[in-house]
């Protein structure tokens, strides 16, 4: 499975690309997106851990806890939010997830 943790339409993009090679999709989202275009799109739409609307997209740990709950194997950031954060994507890499985005290292 692929999480995308992002909203608008980098994630329908992404979301679409995955259906297109047949990979299942898990997305994030906050109360005020949960019928947003990139929810509707996913395979997957969590509704038992819904992101907190203070932090948002920006909630390493509740995302990676999503990774976790749902099986997912793949986590792409898209543009902005998670994918400038270095922690966050150490925080993948060390659970054994791959993270489609630029290496902790790089961020830094």
């Amino acid at each position: 499975k692929l999480l995308v943790a992002n909203r608008g339409e980098i994630a329908v993009r992404v979301l679409r690309t995955a259906r297109r090679l047949q990979l299942p999709t898990v997305a994030v989202y906050t109360r005020s997106d949960a019928t947003a275009p990139h929810t509707r799109r996913s395979r997957f739409a969590p509704t038992t851990k819904i992101l907190c609307p203070a932090r948002g997209y920006l909630d390493a740990d509740a995302i990676l806890a999503i990774c976790k709950e749902h099986g997912v194997a793949l986590v792409h950031p898209g543009y902005g939010f998670l994918s400038e954060n270095a922690h966050c994507a150490q925080m993948v890499v060390d659970a054994d997830i791959t993270w489609l985005g630029p290496r902790p290292d790089i961020v830094e």
